[in-house]
């Protein structure tokens, strides 16, 4: 028979392994993880040094700035890469500083939904949102609305690119890859 230590300590080292199975999945790739976008509230702080927490406003361009980092490019980056950035630039002047960079008001992520809908508008989308789920935060689509002509317009760079989406293809279960996860600065046109 095994001592109980023995037991214990088996049960104990499983247990991490599997702790460690399930956070590496859990884990959040850089193509999946939020990007940040003009228009954000983010927290700024760096471990052991109480002067260095700044709430920080990303602005229209993009930029943020921070005490000793100067300005950087926010928008566009993901938190864990933004955090590696600053600290990286805080080496400089703290030895090995930790940086965490926490989002606070999601303001940045705003999609557009317009035409024959019950509340035309601008919309903050703190999740990722398609376009029925848009459509419905619009309060749906009016009785005139042409359902099977809606586009949606994204801007991709100078350019601008539209994507077509048939209502009726999703209520019947089809064409579902249409349905696609709307970007920030997005336009839904409801016909």
């Amino acid at each position: 028979m095994k001592s109980i230590p023995t037991v214990l300590l088996a049960s104990i080292m499983l247990l991490a392994q599997m702790f460690n199975i399930a956070y590496a999945d859990d884990k959040i790739s850089y193509e999946d993880a939020y990007k940040i976008q003009p228009g954000d509230v983010l927290e700024v702080s760096v471990w052991k040094e109480e002067n260095m927490i700044r709430q920080v406003l990303v602005r229209p361009d993009g930029g943020m700035s921070f005490p000793l980092v100067g300005d950087l490019r926010a928008a566009g980056e993901s938190v864990e890469k933004l955090s590696e950035t600053i600290a990286e630039r805080l080496s400089k002047y703290i030895p090995d500083p930790v940086v965490t960079v926490s989002m606070q008001q999601l303001s940045g992520n705003k999609i557009y939904v317009v035409g024959k809908v019950a509340r035309p508008g601008e919309y903050v989308a703190n999740s990722y949102v398609d376009v029925v789920q848009a459509i419905a935060m619009a309060g749906g689509m009016t009785p005139f609305a042409a359902v099977n002509k809606i586009k949606i317009v994204r801007r991709k760079g100078e350019a601008l690119e539209a994507y077509s989406f048939r209502f009726s293809d999703i209520e019947d279960g089809e064409n579902l890859e249409q349905n696609i996860v709307l970007r920030s600065g997005d336009i839904v046109v409801v016909p």
